[in-house]
C-alpha cells in the first residue's frame, strides 16, 4: 500500500489559487484515532477563511496544509478489534484544523470521540455537508441559547450552510423563527420550518421583526452592520450568539451598554451530539441541502463560489467515487 495520498493543499496562505493537488504523506492513525478514507469533505467559510490567512491560520506550523473539517467516507482501520466503529463502516464527522490534517484528502485520521454512523438515509454528499455546520447551529440554538416552546428567536443567514440547520433546528424545538435571506431564498427558508422569512435587500429587518428572545447572529458586523442592529429587537436581558469569526470585535461592549447578554460560539465535534443530530435527519425532522458538489481538483473553485456568497445550504468536495455495490439511501 503506498505511503503517500492525493490531497488538496496549500503551500501559504492567500487565494483561493494557493489551492493545488499534492502527493502528501498518508495519512496515519494513533491511539483511539480511526482511520478513514475520505468520500466527501465539506467547504466551510473557516476553511476560506484560514485559507487566506484568517480563522484558525495562526496555529498553522507547517506547510503544506491539508485543509477541510467535514468528512463523510469508509473506515479502513480503527483502534482496537472490539471498537463500536468497524472497517467498511459508513461514519461521518468532524476534524480538528489545522492541529491534525485535513479532510480534503484521500484518508484522514480521526478522533473516535468525533465520528458517528452515517444516517441510513443520506447518502455521502448529503453525509460530508453535515457535522460542522449541525454541530455548529446546535451548539448555538439548543446549548447556548435554550430553545425551547415559544421563544422567540431572529436567525441571520438563515439559507446559509449554518442557517438552514439552525432554523429546522429551532423549529423542532418549538421555537417562533423569525429568518433573514435573500429574495431568492425566501421559499426555502420557509420550507425549513421559519414562521416569518424577511427578505434583507428589501425590508430592515429591526423594522419588522417585534421584539425577539434571542438572536442567532450568522453574519455579525461584517454586512450592513448587521450585529449592532440586531441589539434593537432584543429585549432587556435577551441573548446574542455571534459565529462567524472576527465579526464584531465589539460585541461584548456594544450589548452590555444595552443590557443585553452576548456571546460568540465556537463548534466541538462532538459525536454523541451528532448522533441526535442523524437521528433528526433519519426521522425526516431535518433535512441537508447541497447546492453544488465539486470534484477535488476543483477546490479552489468551490472556495470561490463559496466567499462570493449567497450559497444555499452546502458545497461539498467529491474525493472518491461512492464504494461500489454501496446501498441507496432509505428515504
Amino acid at each position: 500500500m503506498s505511503d503517500t495520498m492525493r490531497a488538496l493543499v496549500i503551500d501559504r496562505t492567500g487565494a483561493a489559487d494557493e489551492l493545488h493537488i499534492a502527493e502528501v504523506p498518508k495519512a496515519r492513525r494513533v491511539s483511539d484515532e480511526v482511520l478513514v478514507r475520505v468520500v466527501t469533505a465539506g467547504v466551510n467559510p473557516i476553511d476560506a477563511k484560514t485559507r487566506a490567512g484568517r480563522g484558525v491560520a495562526a496555529a498553522i506550523d507547517a506547510f503544506p496544509v491539508v485543509l477541510g473539517n467535514d468528512v463523510a467516507g469508509i473506515v479502513e482501520a480503527v483502534p482496537y478489534a472490539a471498537h463500536p466503529l468497524q472497517p467498511g463502516d459508513r461514519v461521518y464527522g468532524m476534524g480538528r484544523v489545522p492541529r491534525l490534517s485535513g479532510t480534503y484528502a484521500e484518508y484522514v485520521a480521526i478522533s473516535s470521540m468525533s465520528l458517528a454512523p452515517m444516517p441510513r438515509s443520506l447518502g455521502f454528499a448529503e453525509a460530508g455537508a453535515v457535522p460542522l455546520a449541525a454541530l455548529t447551529a446546535w451548539g448555538a440554538v439548543v446549548d447556548t441559547a435554550g430553545v425551547g416552546d415559544g421563544r422567540r428567536m431572529l436567525i441571520h443567514a438563515g439559507a446559509g450552510g449554518v442557517g438552514h440547520f439552525a432554523v429546522q433546528f429551532a423549529r423542532h424545538f418549538g421555537a417562533e423563527v423569525t429568518a433573514t435571506c435573500s429574495a431568492d431564498n425566501v421559499d426555502f427558508v420557509r420550507g425549513l420550518g421559519a414562521h416569518h422569512v424577511i427578505d434583507y435587500r428589501s425590508e430592515r429587518f429591526e423594522d419588522v421583526a417585534g421584539t425577539q428572545d434571542v438572536v442567532i447572529d450568522l453574519i455579525g458586523n461584517v454586512a450592513d452592520d448587521t450585529g449592532t442592529r440586531s441589539l434593537d429587537v432584543l429585549e432587556p436581558n435577551g441573548l446574542i450568539v455571534t459565529v462567524p469569526t472576527g465579526a464584531w470585535p465589539t460585541m461584548a461592549e456594544e450589548a452590555a451598554a444595552r443590557g443585553i447578554r452576548a456571546t460568540g460560539y465556537s463548534v466541538s465535534p462532538d459525536a454523541r451530539t451528532l448522533e441526535i443530530i442523524t437521528g433528526l435527519i433519519d426521522d425526516g425532522a431535518v433535512r441537508v441541502h447541497v447546492e453544488r458538489e465539486f470534484p477535488l481538483e476543483q477546490g479552489a473553485e468551490a472556495h470561490r463560489v463559496l466567499e462570493a456568497g449567497h450559497v444555499r445550504g452546502k458545497l461539498v468536495l467529491r474525493v472518491a467515487p461512492d464504494p461500489a455495490g454501496e446501498q441507496q439511501p432509505v428515504r
